[in-house]
């Protein structure tokens, strides 16, 4: 256990650092300057401007900055907001509760409806596991923004059953759980009844039956037990990745959260705020997966070798 978490651990440092390196260097390839943004709405003179690049060092050359800055990500200084005027980390701060709280819940409905899913549909039909296979295919063809339009368009402005947009209650989360959840829900659903199907031929299945339990407690205590590895590893990587997908629903709903502190943050080149939030979801992602691999570790004994 401890040379496999010291191994994940080495693996999620390259990682980090590899998500601060591509997004430093994609925002510094984007057209702008970034006094020119800061200063959009001034009538600043010369001795304003060179005071911003003095201060922030933006004439410093590009390797400069970059191990200037990857030096204060090591020591934990995140810098300060071009835009916003504050530390980085508050910036966050203030906003991802309200986003920890959309993956949350889409984790929770992923796994109930996945479960749910697998076990009705993990039938010998083959033309029932046709349509369903369709349906999941047709599910993660689209995509999570345009899904929230429909949801926007049918159930809160035609039916008027949950609120519209930017509502913080429990019934303003109902809509962008299902349009985040959606395409996870589908893949796992499929991952999860086909290791359903393969353990339905094994000898302790049969030998479940003939002790005359039911076709549920067979499915549900037996066959779901083995289905639960190759799930649990991409159930990992998609509850890493779902931050990404929740800053794109908290937009498309108008949701607090860092949907909107991250779309500001780019249009106005505010890199420490950018890779602020890159290195909160690269961080998130890292440490599920180590999570799964601790799990698998403990569910899967063969996996220890």
């Amino acid at each position: 256990m401890a040379r496999l978490v010291l191994t994940r651990v080495l693996a999620s440092v390259a990682v980090l650092w590899g998500a601060v390196t591509a997004t430093f260097l994609l925002l510094e390839l984007m057209h702008g300057n970034t006094v020119d943004v800061m200063l959009a709405q001034s009538q600043a003179g010369p001795e304003v401007r060179a005071e911003l690049i003095s201060r922030y060092r933006l004439d410093d050359p590009l390797p400069v900055r970059y191990f200037a800055y990857l030096g204060r990500v090591v020591r934990g200084d995140f810098g300060e907001s071009y835009m916003l005027r504050k530390p980085v980390w508050r910036a966050i701060i203030e906003q991802l509760p309200d986003t920890l709280v959309l993956v949350a819940t889409t984790v929770v409905a992923t796994v109930v409806a996945s479960v749910l899913f697998a076990a009705l549909s993990a039938t010998r039909r083959r033309w029932l596991r046709s349509v369903v296979a369709a349906v999941e295919s047709l599910v993660v063809a689209i995509p999570p923004f345009w899904l929230g339009l429909v949801l926007l368009t049918v159930f809160s402005f035609s039916l008027h059953w949950f609120p519209a947009i930017g509502s913080s209650s429990p019934a303003g989360l109902v809509l962008p759980t299902v349009a985040l959840a959606a395409g996870p829900v589908a893949v796992t659903t499929r991952v999860l009844r086909e290791g359903m199907l393969r353990a339905l031929d094994e000898p302790f299945v049969v030998t479940a039956r003939t002790r005359g339990i039911s076709e549920g407690a067979v499915r549900l205590r037996h066959t779901l037990r083995h289905a639960l590895l190759p799930a649990t590893a991409l159930l990992g990587w998609i509850s890493g990745s779902l931050i990404g997908g929740a800053i794109i629903i908290e937009t498309v709903f108008s949701r607090r959260g860092m949907g909107r502190l991250v779309l500001s943050a780019v249009q106005n080149r505010d890199m420490p705020v950018v890779i602020g939030i890159v290195l909160v979801a690269a961080t998130t992602f890292v440490l599920i997966n180590v999570l799964v691999d601790i799990l698998t570790w403990f569910i899967d004994p063969r996996t220890r070798t």
